[in-house]
């Protein structure tokens, strides 16, 4: 796997990156310096036919369920497919998957810190969500996750997690995918 040139692993093949372009993998994102010594990024990205911010909107859904394969995820309970009131209004420190929110941007990005009980398994990780416009109708979801080094028995090595994580967050970005495409504009101001 190439070396990104600032010291972290990163590549544009599977399963280290899926969906996302070159330059999508090569971009600051505002997880980068959140882990200390990161070891390895994954990225992972879709198109979607919706604006960039109801995708966001979607993202924030994301303080409610996985929405990735709720029987492994979310303990057998559909995630919802309409989007919860008030969940958009974000504030740092709140969980957010296995995330604590520290930054982010209405409409734009949310990104997170790895709580410390997700912490013991997976290492200390960092994540943005960056809900990119392409046009009033269309944008990118880009998802970079930071990772720092592996040591005791959480190390169970960075293709069998990159593997791992391609397999759910392709489906919660499917996932997303398929509910803000269908989800009217007007739910989503701004």
């Amino acid at each position: 796997m190439p070396n990104s040139g600032r010291g972290v692993r990163s590549a544009t093949a599977i399963p280290w990156c899926w969906g996302a372009t070159a330059a999508e993998a090569d971009a600051d994102y505002p997880c980068d310096g959140l882990i200390a010594r990161p070891e390895l990024r994954l990225h992972r990205a879709i198109g979607i036919q919706a604006s960039a911010s109801t995708v966001y909107r979607w993202v924030c859904q994301l303080k409610v369920a996985p929405y990735s394969y709720d029987l492994i995820d979310n303990r057998g309970r559909r995630s919802p497919r309409t989007l919860t009131p008030g969940v958009e209004h974000l504030a740092i420190g709140q969980r957010w998957m296995v995330f604590s929110i520290c930054d982010f941007e209405p409409g734009a990005h949310v990104t997170g810190q790895v709580l410390p009980g997700p912490g013991r398994v997976f290492g200390p990780m960092a994540a943005t969500y960056a809900s990119q416009a392409r046009s009033d109708s269309s944008c990118r979801l880009v998802v970079r996750l930071t990772i720092a080094a592996a040591t005791g028995l959480r190390q169970i090595g960075p293709t069998a997690l990159a593997w791992g994580d391609l397999v759910m967050m392709r489906k919660q970005l499917r996932t997303i995918k398929q509910l803000a495409e269908r989800t009217p504009r007007s739910s989503c101001p701004g």
